[in-house]
């Protein structure tokens, strides 16, 4: 095929359905993989017809260890490579860490952390050699923050992608690969529905903080075909994430204890 082909994990809504059409826009083929193979047919229809490139579904539990290399061999199979990916899959895992289940604390860890790694590390040496590859890593504001109360994971896997991002980015300089970690903050997509949050954050965040995921998609994309190697998205998240670094981390980590009730359920 002559297009390049962008893969997108967590794609079946939210920013991961954004980006897919944001890559489509660019001129990308599309492989999308999530769970929920009648939601991704829909948007795979919506976006042959749309954009007039090749798309790709292939339903995957990234949960289970095999997954990537699934997905990939499905792609191949098609005689496709990837040239672009876009590791978006993940949820919120409510509650307090010692209140939770391990499985579903191995279960969340495999799918934002250990699936991001292993596909990344998977497609990453295919792209230095042709000289050609994008990755974006979808962190979060979070990332960027102190700790907080319940959902114990969230940030510490957000942070992770931020460092991983980091080190990947300088490693790929002069290969022709760029780098970004996505840290949006409020965004309107299904996240805080899945984690039963959608009351609690509507009712404590302002209007000014949010942004739909079309932009943030956008502003991903913006940044990836830059090389940068972080992009907070929104002028307010900006601010935020260099409030964050300058106060004193007591003074931070109490701010956070003050507001983890209004965005996080215990």
């Amino acid at each position: 095929m002559s297009r390049r082909l962008c893969l997108i994990t967590g794609a079946s809504a939210g920013i991961g359905a954004a980006m897919a059409r944001t890559f489509a826009k660019a001129g990308y083929d599309v492989a999308l993989t999530a769970r929920r193979t009648d939601r991704l047919e829909v948007l795979a229809d919506e976006i042959r017809l749309r954009f007039g490139v090749e798309t790709y579904v292939i339903a995957a539990d990234l949960a289970q260890p095999e997954a990537a290399e699934k997905i990939l061999a499905e792609l191949e199979s098609h005689g496709r490579v990837v040239d672009a990916l876009v590791n978006n899959a993940g949820y919120g895992l409510p509650g307090t860490y010692s209140s939770t289940a391990w499985q579903d604390q191995r279960d969340f860890l495999q799918v934002l952390l250990v699936a991001v790694c292993d596909m990344t590390h998977k497609v990453l040496p295919g792209m230095v050699e042709r000289r050609f590859g994008r990755v974006i890593n979808v962190a979060s504001l979070a990332g960027l923050m102190p700790g907080s109360s319940g959902h114990t994971l969230y940030g510490a896997t957000k942070s992770f992608m931020v460092r991983f991002s980091q080190s990947l980015h300088l490693e790929s300089a002069g290969t022709g690969v760029h780098v970004s970690a996505l840290c949006p903050g409020f965004t309107y997509s299904e996240f805080h529905d899945v984690n039963d949050t959608r009351e609690t954050v509507s009712r404590s965040t302002p209007a000014w903080l949010w942004l739909g995921a079309d932009e943030v998609a956008e502003q991903g994309y913006e940044a990836v075909e830059a090389n940068r190697a972080i992009c907070v998205t929104g002028a307010p998240n900006k601010a935020i994430a260099v409030l964050a670094k300058l106060i004193p981390e007591d003074w931070a980590l109490a701010l956070m204890a003050s507001g983890s009730g209004r965005f996080r359920k215990q």
